[in-house]
């Protein structure tokens, strides 16, 4: 097997094709990556930015340069040394045109007689395929005859064959497919997409003939070479993700395969997985939550509750999962609930939604996964003691017959519910601290300690050491140079929540959670543009579902929040108090970054870059974080860096660059010193603002956490690191050290520390 020393994740689009990772694949070696890693290369939608629709599994995607671009793209990578990880979307495909995905269109064409009628989770026992395409709420397309020819509603969709001397009421009877609505697609779909979005189709993996036709080609990239790891797309919205891992494991069982597994605090990875890992969104939440000051949540609380927002986590989270069960998965609830004989089909609904609303984790594999089952029914049962007999059939069906239909829809079902209402909704609505609020993240749960970290990192080594980790994704709500400004708000409670004040009186929002949202966002992405930021708010506003949404505009509010980014800017006196306040936490939201990253970059697992955050980079939840790259500037403070130049922490980045590329380069070059994890405990007064550890006997990494309070205590003043017996040498700076942390962090809060003999 092939694990890389670590990845960069590139996300490839019409603009950013494979001749141009091509030409920054020179780059990387230099910064000293392992492996390219791309986001999805098949054949997508037409005008894709992500990928992540694709139509065409059986070709690499045109738009990206086609199959030859891709090999020569393979051939250089393996000339440098690199590998390359592919991303791979097994559960859905995109509908939305339906003539560029040749599956689907034959679906439309021949219904259930189309030989790819059974590779999409359709339910043909409801009568021909709802297509919810059309604007108004109750429209069904008509067909009409001019002269000898049928004119159908919408171009975009065949019409019955053998149409000669039918009346149109005969043809549309015919059709395989009813065109309606687009708001009837929530209630009344009847093919499985992928969360609400009825645009993107969900695909049969379980099938084996699915598997081969949608795994094939990429299965021979792999053969030959081509392709060395893969990152698989939603793996819980699979009927069997243990069988789809096992499967994919036996074609191919040389590759490096990490699953986008999302684990709550304390959540195990399926041990019947036959993978590298998850892709690191647990590993975000711990490096991430130790460096925020659990000391900063009194304050939190209370400046959340006087402005008006819900600090009550976990009943704000059951009320967003209830919206998504009780009005965007209808559908997916009703056709789960008519699985479950003999119980009245309302109770059974019932039942059903509150079973996956109380969900401790996104979902069970039962027979594993059995303790959290048990919690989700327990937890239904507090909820709705009334349902008590209909939740008590549904508990014994399940554990009785696992693979039974309704126990493989409810469990793919949950982390729909689970991931729509928390991550989509919640994380908009419970705007206390947002620095929590990240995919796989805990916002109840305020920071992590120290001796926590270390156990969670050697359980790591121990039982997943080629797991991915990570600190920004295309999927990450903030980047984490904004996480890491954010965390300093947690040192400084009093003085932003008097601040918030003060900003609020002048020029608020009227809804207090994107109020509050609001203001942590703009000092931790400052300067931002006012367009981002507009964006952005409009964004967080629908996902939360309160004042507005992507369905049911409030048009005056959101033109408030549109103007809200340019109106504080505008305002002098205002802007010039955000500015000053951000001065305040700039420096040591910098130390935070330098120190997430070193720890990222040299903790257990197989750490990944996402683009450009080799520099800072203060981007929000996507599409903002897919902005262009400049690797021009990239390139040439790397080369002012390997030339030994020491730079300052300033705006421009470069002691993230110099950070990136000398833990990169030591982990390529060496990679026996990064193996093994043992705690390094300073000593002295401020010892709780270390972070330490060692890797192998000759690897030391040392970093500073909560800045703003070790200021305030006067420094390390004669804390001390014992490190073990020999001559040390900061990698970063080239210096021989001690462990005197006055010492250690004079030029960087960081330290990456290696022994002579090593």
């Amino acid at each position: 097997m092939t694990v890389p020393e670590s990845t960069y994740r590139v996300q490839l689009r019409p603009e950013f094709t494979f001749a141009d990772a091509a030409g920054i694949a020179g780059y990387l070696r230099d910064l000293g990556i392992g492996a390219l890693y791309a986001s999805p290369v098949l054949d997508a939608a037409p005008g894709s930015t992500h990928g992540y629709d694709v139509v065409d599994p059986t070709r690499a995607r045109p738009a990206l340069g086609g199959e030859g671009a891709r090999q020569e793209l393979s051939a250089l990578l393996k000339e440098l040394g690199l590998g390359l990880v592919v991303d791979i979307v097994p559960n859905h495909m995109s509908v939305e045109v339906p003539k560029a995905n040749r599956w689907w269109w034959d679906v439309l064409e021949h219904g259930r007689d189309s030989e790819y009628a059974s590779f999409f989770d359709i339910d043909w026992d409801r009568g021909p395929l709802l297509l919810p395409v059309l604007g108004d709420d109750d429209a069904v397309a008509e067909l009409t005859v001019d002269g000898d020819e049928l004119v159908y509603y919408d171009h975009r969709f065949p019409i019955a064959p053998g149409t000669d001397g039918g009346t149109p009421q005969e043809v549309h009877e015919r059709q395989h497919y009813r065109l309606i609505g687009w708001r009837r697609g929530n209630a009344e779909l009847n093919y499985r997409r992928f969360f609400d979005i009825t645009t993107l189709a969900a695909v049969r993996v379980e099938d084996p003939k699915v598997f081969a036709a949608t795994h094939g080609e990429v299965l021979r990239w792999v053969a030959d070479g081509d392709v060395t790891g893969l990152r698989v797309d939603h793996p819980d919205g699979l009927a069997d993700p243990g069988g789809y891992f096992r499967r994919l494991r036996e074609n191919a069982p040389d590759a490096w395969i990490v699953a986008e597994k999302i684990l709550h605090p304390g959540e195990p990875l399926p041990q019947s997985w036959p993978v590298d890992g998850t892709t690191g969104y647990d590993a975000l939440r711990e490096i991430a939550g130790v460096f925020v000051d659990p000391q900063g949540e009194p304050d939190f609380t209370a400046l959340a509750n006087e402005l008006g927002v819900k600090t009550g986590y976990h009943r704000v989270e059951a009320e967003a999962r209830r919206l998504v069960t009780d009005r965007i998965l209808v559908a997916e609830v009703r056709r789960i609930a008519a699985q479950l004989q003999y119980v009245d089909p309302d109770l059974a609904r019932q039942a059903v939604a509150e079973t996956m609303i109380a969900f401790p984790v996104y979902r069970s594999y039962l027979p594993e996964g059995a303790d959290h089952w048990a919690a989700a029914i327990d937890g239904a049962r507090r909820a709705r003691p009334d349902l008590a007999e209909p939740l008590a059939m549904l508990d014994a069906v399940m554990r009785k017959n696992p693979e039974s239909e309704l126990a493989t829809r409810l469990q793919q079902t949950s982390g729909m519910v689970v991931a729509k209402g928390t991550e989509d909704t919640t994380f908009y609505r419970y705007t206390r601290f947002a620095a929590l609020n990240e995919v796989g993240g805990n916002p109840d749960r305020f920071g992590l300690g120290v001796e926590e970290f270390h156990r969670l990192a050697a359980e790591r080594e121990a039982g997943y050491p080629a797991a991915m980790t990570t600190l920004t994704t295309h999927d990450t709500k903030r980047s984490e140079d904004t996480r890491a400004r954010m965390a300093v708000l947690a040192e400084v409670p009093g003085e932003f929540a008097q601040a918030v004040r003060r900003w609020t009186a002048r020029r608020g929002i009227d809804e207090p959670s994107l109020n509050l949202l609001a203001w942590q966002t703009l000092v931790s992405t400052w300067p931002i543009e006012p367009a981002r930021l507009r964006d952005y708010l409009d964004k967080a506003a629908k996902e939360a579902k309160l004042r507005t949404s992507w369905t049911d505009h409030d048009e005056p509010f959101e033109a408030d929040v549109a103007a809200w980014p340019q109106d504080v800017m505008d305002d002098a006196e205002l802007a010039a108090d955000v500015e000053a306040f951000v001065k305040r936490i700039e420096g040591p939201g910098y130390a935070n970054s330098l120190g997430q990253k070193l720890v990222q970059l040299t903790a257990p697992g197989v750490p990944d870059v996402y683009q450009g955050t080799e520099l800072w980079d203060f981007s929000l939840v996507d599409p903002d974080n897919r902005r262009p790259v400049d690797y021009a500037a990239r390139r040439e403070l790397l080369a002012r860096i390997t030339d030994g130049e020491l730079p300052e922490i300033d705006a421009s980045g470069a002691a993230k660059l110099l950070v990136v590329h000398k833990a990169l380069r030591l982990r390529r070059e060496h990679p026996a010193l990064f193996r093994g994890y043992r705690p390094l405990r300073a000593e002295g007064p401020a010892a709780a603002h270390c972070l330490a550890y060692t890797r192998s006997p000759g690897l030391a990494v040392a970093v500073t956490r909560l800045p703003v309070g070790l200021e305030a205590d006067g420094g390390w003043r004669d804390t001390v690191l014992p490190l073990p017996p020999g001559v040390w040498t900061d990698v970063l700076t080239g210096r021989e050290v001690t462990g005197e942390l006055t010492s250690l962090f004079d030029r960087y809060p960081v330290a990456l520390l290696v022994r002579g003999d090593a």
